[in-house]
């Protein structure tokens, strides 16, 4: 299956009428996508209690929302994030807690009505995970995470990415068109359709049908990352100022791109090919990220779900002037 792009939604939440906003507006989104009312109660249930949870520990803070393409369906993501000190965890999962004007369920009771919950919290805020599904068609639950926000909250976005899965194979992309606005979001989507297409094709030419698609927009920054599972190895192809990292629990390992505007002019793509990667995570950005994050600094997140990692990184690391991507992939040889 294939994922193309898309914005995270990011609800605001500084008062207590916007939980009841982000409440309806995540059940409506799962009533729109196939969740029964039985379904969608939960999902606004769990948007409640993450939202309210957010303003009894931190005061302010977003809920993240996004659409989950599945094989056969969709499920919905929500991540609680806040930059507060002082979350008590241990408290927050017991039941019977009250985040105050809720069930007072706690968010362990929560962390039972969605089928992935994680959590990763620090002096520096924390960032609550929780994916639904229909439990009536279970849905397997691809390990990856995006935060991918506009600049100004502009509704068209220079940075897309794309994710395509064949049986434990993955096929990574992102792409940061020049700018932004309009004109920036049709050469980076010029390049993600080519890339569709084919997206385990020889790296090489992938890159030279990518080039080919985008002639005529301004071009970009493109990177995409192919994941073999039955070599334990990944091609990763790059040509511009993509960031990309391999990360195990010790070690880290940046990976190397080709200057050039892809869609312009570049020299001939160099594929550079890395070994013995199962159990790593892949964590590819836009410039709109900074690059001196260090994983290290943020004990066990490494371990944390792909799509914590990269609200993390997210929050903390936005330069907040351009557009800004941030796809984190677990490369497992095993999905579901």
């Amino acid at each position: 299956m294939t994922i193309a792009g898309s914005l995270t939604q990011v609800l605001p939440i500084e008062d207590s009428s916007q939980v009841g906003h982000a409440r309806r507006t995540a059940q409506r989104l799962a009533e729109q996508n196939g969740f029964d009312a039985t379904d969608a109660g939960r999902v606004a249930l769990v948007a409640t209690e993450l939202a309210s949870n957010v303003l009894k520990h931190a005061s302010r803070g977003e809920l993240h929302l996004r659409l989950l393409p599945c094989p056969d369906g969709f499920g919905i993501e929500m991540l609680a994030v806040d930059r507060a000190q002082g979350f008590d965890l241990d408290a927050c999962l017991t039941d019977g807690y009250s985040t105050g004007g809720t069930q007072g369920i706690g968010l362990g009771a929560v962390a039972r009505q969605t089928e992935v919950f994680d959590v990763y919290a620090d002096a520096r805020g924390a960032v609550l995970l929780a994916r639904l599904y229909p439990r009536g068609n279970r849905q397997p639950d691809l390990r990856y995470g995006v935060s991918q926000h506009s600049l100004n909250d502009d509704p068209a976005c220079g940075d897309t990415w794309h994710l395509a899965y064949n049986g434990a194979n993955i096929s990574a992309l992102v792409i940061d068109g020049l700018g932004h606005g309009e004109d920036a979001e049709r050469a980076a989507k010029a390049g993600e359709r080519a890339f569709a297409q084919t997206p385990f094709a020889s790296a090489v030419l992938l890159m030279e049908d990518m080039h080919r698609d985008m002639i005529g927009t301004r071009g970009g920054a493109a990177a995409f990352a192919q994941f073999n599972a039955a070599r334990d190895g990944l091609t990763f192809t790059g040509v511009g100022n993509i960031g990309a990292t391999l990360i195990s629990a010790d070690k880290s390992r940046g990976l190397v791109s080709s200057p050039g505007i892809v869609g312009s002019q570049y020299r001939r793509a160099q594929p550079f090919d890395y070994a013995h990667v199962n159990g790593h995570l892949l964590i590819m950005y836009s410039d709109g990220l900074q690059s001196r994050w260090n994983l290290q600094d943020y004990p066990g997140l490494v371990h944390r779900h792909p799509a914590v990692v990269a609200t993390v990184l997210h929050r903390d690391f936005c330069r907040g002037r351009d557009d800004v991507t941030v796809l984190v992939v677990a490369l497992e040889a095993a999905h579901g």
